[in-house]
């Protein structure tokens, strides 16, 4: 009983503090359902974390909009999908799009997101004006999704398109052109001729091109082969 009563003076502030540090969201699910006062903070808690992971977490839609919308001082999200990770739709793109944290966002991963299509990247980035790492690797996006960002991100600095195999260079050209601090992009298992990276060189000479390794330079254009 004594213990109870000392955990019961513990100051709300403090208690959000020490859920921070929580990582698991099956374990702050529980400690919510403690009491009210707990499940306040745990709120405090999620309003603090400038971080969210859910990779390799059971999640949906809903569950996943419900923490980013609690989560105010948001600035990473990590929605990658594992074996027994994340299932977001399209759906769900569009249900965090709509939290308050989105526009503050700096870096967003949505690796191996086969459930999500042009639709949902789309209504996601519309918000992200702050953004400047995006990992949509693994993902079935087009150029649209890559005509949205260079338009909504300008301070893009990072960009994984591994294996996006719909995009092509015409969405590579836009994309380069427009967000002015890109410094980095990852185009393994793309299905876009080399010769098309040589362009956008020209464009943004000290461009970093991955996988490095490509002789990217225009003497090099005639020797280089076609990715398919």
């Amino acid at each position: 009983m004594e213990e109870e009563a000392e955990m019961e003076r513990l100051p709300i502030d403090l208690l959000a503090h020490i859920l921070v540090m929580i990582t698991s969201f099956t374990d702050l699910a529980q400690a919510s359902g403690v009491c009210r006062k707990w499940k306040q903070a745990v709120k405090q808690a999620l309003a603090r974390r400038q971080t969210l992971s859910f990779a390799g977490c059971k999640m949906d839609d809903d569950s996943t909009a419900r923490l980013v919308r609690h989560a105010y001082s948001l600035k990473e999200l990590d929605i990658s999908r594992s074996r027994w990770g994340c299932q977001i739709t399209d759906n769900g793109l569009y249900q965090i799009s709509l939290a308050k944290c989105v526009s503050n966002l700096t870096s967003i991963s949505l690796w191996g997101m086969t459930g999500i299509t042009d639709k949902g990247v789309v209504q996601l980035v519309m918000r992200t004006n702050s953004l400047k790492h995006l990992n949509v690797g693994g993902t079935f996006i087009t150029d649209e999704s890559l005509s949205a960002i260079a338009d909504n991100c300008p301070h893009l600095k990072s960009i994984v398109l591994w294996s996006c195999r719909h995009v092509t260079e015409s969405g590579l050209f836009v994309l380069v052109s427009k967000c002015r601090k890109l410094e980095s992009i990852n185009v393994w298992g793309t299905r876009v001729p080399l010769d098309c990276f040589i362009g956008l060189l020209t464009i943004r000479p000290a461009l970093q091109i991955k996988p490095q390794g490509f002789p990217l330079h225009v003497g090099a254009v005639a020797m280089l082969p076609v990715v398919i």
